[in-house]
């Protein structure tokens, strides 16, 4: 299990503005009443309509975001927390190019006539560069023949939890979605094969380079 505070008290965080858009995605999904009753069962209350600011500061903990995660679990079930995490994770990606994009330079007209397969791989390397630059999160991006792989080696999504299977949805849905954006409306398969909620020493999310459609 990842521990909260490693040696030396060290902690991780998030920066507020990414927080937030989680939050508002999880409040398109599930309705206001629902994230308030997330809030409440993970031991959050100070973000009981009252969202983080919208600026970069990281103060939010992998801690908070791993009980966020857990409590949607252990209200609707892993079957139906994973389902909302999924969507929740479609939907911050639509948020998140709002903040991001301008940034990120993917909505440039330049990278939109690019090929479909240098469009997956600048557009997966600057995703994995902003989580890296703007939270303590840490993203390797590997490559094969036909795939991508998002190893996280230093995960909020599953922080401090124990599962018997992959959990890591939000992060998917993620994924999901940007690639959804990135290739003009194609889907692709996304999917975790190992967790450190699970044991492992990195979460790993494969991306199939070839479309479903």
């Amino acid at each position: 299990m990842q521990p909260a505070a490693p040696s030396g008290g060290e902690q991780f965080f998030y920066p507020n503005k990414m927080v937030r858009i989680i939050l508002l995605a999880m409040e398109e999904v599930m309705g206001r009443n629902g994230v308030n009753a997330v809030l409440n069962l993970a031991q959050l209350k100070h973000l009981v309509n009252s969202f983080p600011p919208n600026n970069f500061d990281r103060q939010v903990t992998f801690t908070d975001l791993g009980a966020l995660l857990q409590a949607l679990d252990e209200m609707y079930g892993p079957r139906g927390g994973h389902g909302l995490a999924l969507r929740a994770g479609r939907a911050c990606f639509k948020y998140g190019l709002k903040e991001f994009g301008p940034v990120l330079g993917i909505s440039d007209l330049a990278f939109r006539l690019l090929p479909l397969p240098m469009k997956l791989k600048i557009g997966a390397n600057v995703f994995a560069e902003t989580f890296n630059k703007f939270t303590d999160q840490v993203v390797r991006l590997g490559e094969a023949e036909d795939r991508f792989l998002w190893e996280i080696t230093r995960c909020p999504v599953c922080w401090n939890r124990r599962t018997e299977a992959p959990c890591c949805v939000l992060a998917v849905g993620i994924l999901q979605e940007a690639l959804y954006w990135v290739s003009g409306g194609k889907n692709f398969e996304v999917y975790e094969t190992t967790c450190v909620a699970c044991g492992a020493d990195r979460c790993t999310i494969v991306i199939e380079k070839k479309p479903l459609d």
